[in-house]
Order: C-alpha cells, then sequence, then structure tokens
C-alpha cells in the first residue's frame, strides 16, 4: 500500500533551504500540511489543519514533524484519531523553556502519553529549545 508522509514544519514553517523542504522537493508521497498563521501559531489550530490534512490522504500516513509541530502530534495523539503508520519527531522543544515563541499559544501542555502508533524522537545535546534529558523524557513518555 502506498504511503503518504505528512510534513508538519515548525515555528515560521520551514523555508526554502529547510530538510523538510528538501524532502517534500524530492518526493511527491512528501506533503506539507499548510498552517493559516506560521507566526502565530495556535495548538487547536494547527491540530486541526492536521485532522482536515488526514481526511484528504487515502493511504498509509507517516508525520514528519519538526521543533513545534512536534507538540503539535503529542497534542493530536491525545485525542481520539484516525491509525496513523508513524512519526518522526525532530528536535521537540520544551514549551515552558524562555527560548519557547511567546507568540505561540496552548502548546505548554504537552501530553505526556504514549502514542498509539510507532515513533522516533530524533533530538542534539546543543539544541537551544530543549535540553536532552527534557527530550529523553518526551520520548520515554511517548513511547
Amino acid at each position: 500500500m502506498k504511503t503518504t508522509a505528512l510534513i508538519l514544519p515548525g515555528f515560521q514553517g520551514s523555508g526554502a533551504e529547510h530538510w523538510q523542504t528538501y524532502w517534500e522537493r524530492a518526493d511527491a508521497s512528501f506533503v506539507r500540511v499548510v498552517q493559516r498563521d506560521w507566526d502565530h501559531p495556535v495548538c487547536e489550530e494547527w491540530v486541526s489543519a492536521l485532522e482536515k490534512a488526514l481526511e484528504k490522504v487515502d493511504s498509509e500516513v507517516i508525520l514528519v514533524a519538526h521543533s513545534m509541530a512536534c507538540l503539535l502530534v503529542a497534542h493530536w495523539a491525545s485525542k481520539e484519531h484516525r491509525a496513523i503508520k508513524g512519526a518522526l519527531l525532530v528536535a521537540p522543544p520544551c514549551a515552558l523553556s524562555p527560548s519557547f515563541p511567546k507568540e505561540a499559544k496552548g502548546f505548554e501542555n504537552t501530553p505526556m502519553l504514549p502514542f498509539n502508533f510507532p515513533s522516533i524522537v530524533v533530538a542534539s545535546t546543543n539544541d537551544p529549545y530543549a535540553s536532552i534529558e527534557y527530550t529523553q523524557t518526551l520520548a520515554r513518555a511517548w513511547g
């Protein structure tokens, strides 16, 4: 069966030189989920946009999330949702960190529940938005 990778950019979207954009250009099965406002994200709106994108896909789905979009996935996964094949979560930030964008609303209570789909969390030790210890806590909580 065909698989669609839904690209979920973080705060301010993924620009022309971002790895998500390269992946999207390289393969037609990679489809970007467009948000109404990349600069003033509202978690509830981002979750709704993901739901609407999923309704349009008639294949298996893998979510490919970067930064703030990892938190979007956690919020989406904590509610009843369509089954997906899995998720790649790259550089999830700490919504309570002083470096987290003040423009973002509704991301602060990050669900710490296991996902009901396989996931991989990718992180680095020099991420200014989350410590490696925090990211490891998220990875364990999400399963």
